[in-house]
């Protein structure tokens, strides 16, 4: 898998937190933090965890940024502020893979687990995972956003990114203007 391929996933990763975003940030607080018995509770356990994970790999990936020692930390209480730090996250991700080239991507990353166990990985192989996982988790807060709301949540369907289908921005959301 090239760089374009990553490339790819890093935009839709965006696109797709925006258009989840978009529906959770107007639930009333009730509903969003409601536990449903998800593998994080709510809907707010999940988009952290999400936030935790990338943070996570990129500290691995980059040797930059904060990295939560707990998968179930909960890094933002204000989902306003969860979303401004989702979107910077999401363009972190899109820069860190702007300045990743094809060789890069197989080459080996060394880093230590959250238990602690040192561990080595090809990076093409972090990435699929952080690409993979992020889809898993945002399936389970767009199942939390049926059970909630009751309606059909917004597509968020790789075929409905190439296609163009258009999502808000997300900073502008989380900052009430969007």
């Amino acid at each position: 898998m090239d760089r374009q391929h990553f490339a790819q996933f890093a935009a839709y990763n965006r696109w797709a937190n925006a258009r989840l975003y978009q529906v959770a940030l107007a639930l009333p607080d009730e509903a969003y933090r409601r536990n449903i018995g998800v593998f994080f509770g709510s809907l707010h356990g999940t988009l952290n965890h999400l936030l935790v994970a990338d943070r996570i790999w990129l500290k691995r990936l980059t040797g930059e940024g904060d990295a939560p020692s707990r998968l179930d930390t909960i890094l933002f209480e204000d989902r306003s502020e969860l979303a401004q730090a989702r979107a910077a996250e999401d363009d972190r991700i899109v820069r860190t893979i702007d300045c990743t080239d094809d060789a890069a991507l197989s080459g080996f990353v060394e880093y230590a687990t959250t238990s602690g166990a040192p561990h080595r990985q090809l990076r093409s192989d972090i990435l699929r995972h952080v690409f993979n996982h992020q889809t898993h988790h945002r399936g389970q807060a767009h199942a939390c956003l049926s059970i909630l709301t009751g309606a059909e949540p917004p597509t968020l369907d790789l075929l409905a990114f190439q296609r163009g289908t258009p999502a808000p921005d997300l900073a502008a959301l989380a900052a009430g203007g969007g």
